[in-house]
């Protein structure tokens, strides 16, 4: 089992963490919402949860939690940038159909 990340989105959320001056990497995971039933869900995280799994890429620490590792298992993260808007996008072999919107996935 593992997540992936880019270099653009390493460099960025290395960027985010050096900004904020602390934390130990970021946290990816799901919850359930939205038209499709599932979002993606990021946070810093500044202490591990037990049972956290660690996968660390181009010096950025990704942290899953085992109930949203299930979902999202080989996923990429990507950071982009289409014109005034960027952010983060998931290439989710898991992922079966998305919204609309793109803000939320079904399995």
């Amino acid at each position: 089992m593992a997540i992936s990340i880019s270099s653009t989105a390493a460099a960025h959320v290395a960027e985010q963490l050096a900004d904020r001056g602390h934390g130990i990497g970021i946290r990816v995971g799901v919850k359930t919402t939205g038209c499709s039933g599932m979002a993606y869900v990021l946070e810093f995280v500044d202490k591990l949860e037990v049972g956290d799994e660690i996968f660390e890429e181009q010096g950025v620490k990704i942290i899953v939690d085992p109930k949203s590792l299930v979902y999202i298992d080989g996923t990429e993260m990507d950071f982009v940038k289409h014109g005034v808007n960027e952010g983060f996008e998931f290439k989710n072999p898991n992922a079966k159909g998305e919204c609309g919107c793109g803000e939320s996935f079904s399995i």
